[in-house]
């Protein structure tokens, strides 16, 4: 086995670690059926849509780099009955393309009102102040399922000096309009179209699923839920869409506790942050890791000749490494290491995220640490 040597952790992280850890230290609590499934054929659409953003104060397109602003700014005009001469390109600064998203609610009907998200793709350095002029947004099909039009709310801003420096706070070239966009027709789904009823977990689990069926059968009878997988439970019935709803609205306040999921060490490579599961497990084993310290230090000596020697003056560099590394105790994991028990013992003798992470790497390696380690 290697040996890792843990460098001094300060307060804050410690605090951290502790804190993260002990997010999966307890025990797990009764949810909501609601809140660990989804019912199917119950689902969000997305939508995108292509417009024009209007009365920027000088923070639009340059047209002269975004020409797609200028023919979608001439093909609406067009639109409304004006014509301009073929050889004219305005030169607007109070324009900017953008691009609008958003999320079809489930049952959405006509003249319900749904946020948008407005997005510039030119080269607009802010859209604050703006208004959406109408805009289709058409789902996969090409089908317009909500028109989306109104006054921008953008979080950022950006102020620019005639030096050109500048400071830009958050996105300003990003906003959205709240019940900015009005739905134009609803879009069918499998769950009025089926008289089956089905609740798929968000988190598949083979414990968690038959949990789910013994609470189902509890309420409603024995042979009335069965696990299709680990992933989803089927309502044995045939039920219209009126009966559907109902025993929904029942069903989804009914609780049950989920089963455990498997161990796992979670490690964002990016940030270094570090999430470890309630039941990761350490065999016998023992680390250290040891601070190798090395200094170079440089110098310069200058040789002087004799006076009327006619000798020149030479200047050499002289070099001084010096290697130090400070004796650590090993550090011992007791078998059976809970979770608990492991950041008390990392934190008492120190450990930054990133020495951390190698830790865990190294304890996966030699066999002794009882979780999938998983990197993202």
């Amino acid at each position: 086995m290697g040996y890792l040597k843990l460098p001094k952790i300060s307060n804050a992280t410690a605090t951290t670690i502790l804190l993260v850890a002990s997010l999966f230290s307890g025990s797990v609590d009764a949810l909501r059926i609601k809140d660990i499934t989804n019912v199917a054929g119950v689902r969000t659409n997305h939508l995108i849509g292509y417009g024009l953003v209007v009365g920027l104060t000088g923070t639009g397109d340059q047209t002269t780099q975004a020409p797609f602003t200028v023919q979608s700014l001439k093909n609406m005009l067009g639109n409304l009955g004006i014509t301009l001469p073929p050889n004219m390109n305005p030169q607007l600064k109070n324009v900017a393309a953008v691009a609008v998203h958003a999320e079809l609610p489930p049952f959405a009907k006509p003249g319900q009102r749904i946020d948008v998200t407005v997005s510039s793709i030119g080269n607009a350095k802010s859209l604050r102040g703006g208004v959406l002029l109408v805009t289709p947004l058409k789902g996969v099909d090409s089908e317009t399922y909500v028109l989306a039009q109104g006054n921008l709310i953008v979080g950022g801003f950006g102020m620019q000096g005639s030096d050109g420096s500048s400071v830009v706070v958050n996105v300003p070239s990003a906003g959205r309009i709240p019940g900015g966009g009005q739905v134009e027709r609803s879009l069918a789904t499998s769950f009025s179209q089926s008289g089956i009823l089905q609740f798929d977990l968000k988190d598949p689990d083979f414990g968690t699923a038959q949990r789910l069926v013994s609470v189902i059968n509890e309420k409603l009878g024995p042979g009335s839920a069965s696990a299709i997988d680990g992933s989803s439970v089927r309502i044995q019935a045939s039920l219209d869409t009126q009966a559907k709803v109902a025993l929904i609205a029942v069903l989804h306040d009914l609780t049950i506790k989920p089963s455990q999921s498997a161990a796992k060490v979670i490690i964002n490579a990016r940030t270094g942050t570090v999430v470890i599961g309630e039941d990761v497990r350490i065999l016998p084993s023992a680390v250290t890791h040891g601070n190798l310290a090395v200094s170079i230090s440089e110098s310069v000596s200058v040789s002087q000749p004799g006076a009327f020697s006619g000798g020149d003056t030479v200047a050499s560099a002289s070099s001084e490494i010096t290697i130090e590394e400070e004796a650590n105790p090993m550090f011992l994991f007791d078998p059976g290491v809970s979770l608990d028990e492991l950041v008390r013992a990392v934190n008492q003798v120190g450990a930054a995220p990133g020495d951390l992470v190698a830790i865990l790497e190294a304890l996966k390696e030699a066999g002794a640490l009882q979780a999938e380690l998983v990197v993202i």
